[in-house]
């Protein structure tokens, strides 16, 4: 049983750290002369390295909320994980961690189809923050399903 914990806990705290990175990080669109994150636009000219805030249209804000939310909601249910693993009853279920993290899980997700469909610069790639939000959505998806089917032991 504590193989399981930990390896759950693990689990959570990847995740964790994949959607810090993902929010925080500079990398969502990347071209030959710049990248584009949920914060600012960046470019490379003759003139030097300029950047300037992110647009302010609806879209854009979305994404920005959404991850935030994700990031917050999986930090609670760490939490919630971290109160139950002591306070929960024997044979209990962390139904509490699992919505958190089941939310998150649908944040994360939410946003990256919202940036998906929504980006103005179709000819750009894209970059790790993107794909790291991508993978942050499965593994959170997963680690909220176990949390949701997992009994606590004496």
């Amino acid at each position: 049983m504590l193989c399981i914990l930990l390896g759950v806990l693990a689990l959570h705290l990847l995740v964790f750290i994949l959607l810090i990175v993902s929010t925080a990080s500079s990398q969502w669109t990347v071209e030959a002369r710049g990248h584009t994150d949920l914060w600012y636009n960046c470019h490379s000219d003759t003139q030097g390295y300029h950047c300037s805030q992110a647009s302010n249209e609806d879209w854009i804000q979305a994404v920005q909320a959404l991850m935030i939310l994700a990031v917050v909601f999986c930090f609670v249910s760490l939490l919630a994980f971290a109160y139950q693993l002591f306070r929960l009853f024997k044979g209990g279920r962390f139904f509490f961690t699992s919505i958190f993290q089941i939310l998150a899980s649908v944040f994360v997700m939410c946003a990256a189809i919202i940036y998906t469909v929504m980006r103005p610069d179709s000819d750009k790639d894209y970059g790790y923050s993107y794909v790291l939000a991508w993978v942050a959505f499965p593994l959170s998806l997963i680690s909220g399903l176990i949390y949701l089917i997992l009994r606590k032991k004496d």
